[in-house]
Formats: C-alpha cells, structure tokens, sequence
C-alpha cells in the first residue's frame, strides 16, 4: 500500500477551531496534518483577521498561507442563535474544541468546557490566551511582542545597546507547539479513561519553558547572560565572522581540542593556540575583541567560500547565514525532497512538509480554504436544508 493510501494518526478525530492569528491556526494546522478534520470558524465576510496581514503570497497573507492548509472554513456570526445553534450542534459529535479568543469571550458565549462537557464528556477543550484562565493577569491584552517582553526574551536576545524581538512569532509558536502537544495527550488519555479534558495554555508559561536556560544561568541572583547579538553569550569564538568577500560565516568551537584544530588549519597560526589570552574558553571570552580582531584580519584575506573549506578540514561546525531567498533554493530540503505543493484561493503555492519523516504515512497536505468555502457542506452535513443554510447567509 502507497503511503499516501495508509491510514494517518488522526484520521477521524474532528477539531473545531475559533482561531485567528498564529498561536491556535498553527496547532490546528499540525493536527490537521497528521489527519485530523479540522473546521475553522471564522467571520463571515472577513474571516481570520490573520488573512489581510500581508498580500505576499499571489495576493494573500503570508502568515495564513504558512499555517492554514488541509482545514475547512465555516463563517458563522456566532451571536446568530441559529449560527450559534450550527456550531453547538458540531460540538455536541467534534472530539476538539480550540480557541484563542479574547479572555472570556467563548465562556460568555456558553463555550467553556464545564458547560460543553454536559453534552459531550468526550470532548477536550483547549483553551490558549497570552497568560492563563486566572491570577491578575488574566485579562490583559497578549500579543506575541508583548509577551516576548514579559517572559525576559528580550533582556537576552540582541546587541548590548538594543534588546531585539524574535525575527518570528516566537511565544504565538511556542504556545501552539504546547497546545498541539497537550491536545496529542489528551487525545491519548481519553482513549484510557473515555472522558475529554480541559487543557489551559499560556504564551507567557510556554515562553517561560523556552527561558529555562537563561532563567537557570541567572539562578539565586546571579547575573543573566548578556545579549551578543548572534555571538555565543558564554563560549567564544562561536558566531558569525565576515569574510574578505563580505559574505558571513557562522562557526562555533565546543573545546580545546578545536580550537587547536582552529588555530593550526584555520587560522595557520598555530602559535595562537597557546597565547595566554586565548588558552582557554574562560580567557578567549574575556579578549573577545583582540581575539576577533585577529580572526577578521585573517578572514579578510579568504572568500567565504575558502573560509567554509578551511573550517571543515579542521572538523570545525560552520554554516552560512543565509536569507529566505537561500533557504528557498537550500540545497538540503531539495535532496530529501521536502518541498511540496498545496491548494490556494488564488492557485497552487510551493509548502514544506512537516518535520519528521514518518515511514508509516504521508501527511495530509490539502488546500486553504477561501472564507465560508465549506459553509454548505458541513451545515447539510448537520441535516440543514437547502433553504436554511440560505437564510442563515442571508442573515
């Protein structure tokens, strides 16, 4: 049997989603994946506020074309009672329910998983907010910078003049990836207990795991590791160097017995090695300036490409610092044929595939939907008739 007629792991598991931005559209978007039926509630008319972010993508959001394939969309205008009726009605049979509402809006609309479980004690509630169901700040507004502020991220992370953010929607990600993971155990522990759960996440919690390094560093008063921009905070040299084409190389050494290598095949000075400024990491990181000075002046004199075959005849780590458009064309992706196509509004778009290669199935790799594009199906599907589902656009 093909992979791609094999079964997947949540074939038949249905999720519906009141979802916009990043953090709850990329959790789905992974159950999605691995076969789960995931229906996305959204606004009539607009949709997910996340669909007008941007117009990169043949005309339309970057953002949402990265993580809102293989899902169906149903706009509903949940304050409707009919529209409400709809999605009650796909709860009472989904095995999922996600959410990344404002606090509070999808209990006041009955949606909390107390009330939900008295019709379906299958169900699992996932709830995802910027700090939590409780505690002070409960109801303050989370956005993915804001708590990227707030769990320290930014007190490491940049030059020591700028604290810089995350070049991505790190906390959005890491309470998605937690949301995804959790929902993947609780979909585990039902199988053993046969009752759904209520699952709490919080970008502020999620982010706060992802510190722990910093956090531990920093333990019992002593000071936080300094910002260094794309350097090693505590190990030197490890960072990126300009080579004499302008080009950057990325290297890092781990011990004494590369940074013998480093000096010897690298640099060609072997003398360096044993120069009291740099015989250990603790001393190479105190004289990081005259140790880069000596590195650069080196450089200066290579292409990039010359400085990459001096660092791997010496057994030492490197990589470029590549762009979008490099990592587009990487070399790597291409041979282990990572890149597929999916389905757009506005035509076919070029997707990678998950991570991890799975030798039991493919994964699901469907098309975006267009806002509403599943409103008729699914709402027939519920027993609607021709003339409701009408009435219910109408309205």
């Amino acid at each position: 049997m093909a992979l791609s007629e094999r079964p997947r792991p949540l074939d038949g598991i249905t999720v519906v989603s009141l979802e916009h931005a990043v953090a709850a559209p990329f959790c789905t978007r992974q159950l999605a994946d691995l076969g789960a039926r995931v229906i996305k509630v959204e606004r009539p008319g607009s949709g997910d506020f996340a669909r007008c972010y941007d117009q990169r993508v043949n005309g339309q959001s970057s953002h949402f074309t990265w993580i809102n394939r293989s899902k169906e969309s149903l706009a509903l205008d949940v304050k409707q009672p009919q529209a409400k009726q709809a999605l009650l009605a796909l709860l009472a049979s989904a095995d999922v329910l996600v959410q990344n509402l404002a606090p509070g809006a999808a209990a006041r609309m009955g949606l909390s998983y107390e009330a939900l479980k008295a019709h379906n004690p299958r169900l699992i509630v996932c709830d995802i907010s910027g700090y939590g169901s409780d505690g002070p700040y409960r109801d303050k507004k989370a956005y993915d910078l804001l708590i990227q502020s707030e769990a320290g991220f930014l007190s490491v992370t940049g030059t020591p003049e700028t604290p810089s953010k995350s070049g991505i929607s790190v906390a959005d990600i890491a309470a998605g990836m937690y949301a995804y993971t959790n929902i993947l155990s609780a979909l585990l522990l039902r199988g053993k207990t046969g009752e759904g759960s209520h699952i709490d996440v919080s970008m502020l919690e999620a982010m706060g795991e992802w510190m722990g390094y910093p956090l531990y560093y920093a333990y019992d008063g002593a000071p936080p590791p300094p910002r260094t921009g794309a350097s090693h905070a505590s190990i030197y040299p490890y960072g990126p160097f300009v080579a004499g084409d302008g080009k950057t190389v990325m290297l890092g050494l781990q011990n004494e017995r590369e940074w013998k290598a480093f000096c010897d095949t690298v640099l060609q000075q072997p003398a360096v090695a044993t120069d009291a400024r740099f015989d250990s990491n603790a001393q190479r990181n105190a004289h990081r300036e005259a140790l880069q000075a000596l590195i650069l002046q080196t450089f200066a004199a290579l292409t990039a490409a010359q400085v990459v075959e001096r660092l791997e005849a010496a057994g030492i780590a490197n990589a470029r610092v590549n762009d979008m458009a490099d990592l587009w064309q990487h070399p790597q992706l291409q041979a282990r044929q990572r890149w597929r196509t999916v389905g757009t509004p506005a035509g076919e778009v070029p997707a990678l595939l998950p991570p991890g290669v799975n030798s039991a199935f493919d994964y699901r790799m469907d098309p975006i939907p267009a806002v509403g594009q599943h409103n008729a199906s699914i709402l027939a599907e519920l027993g609607w008739s021709a003339e409701q589902i009408a009435a219910l656009a109408a309205a």
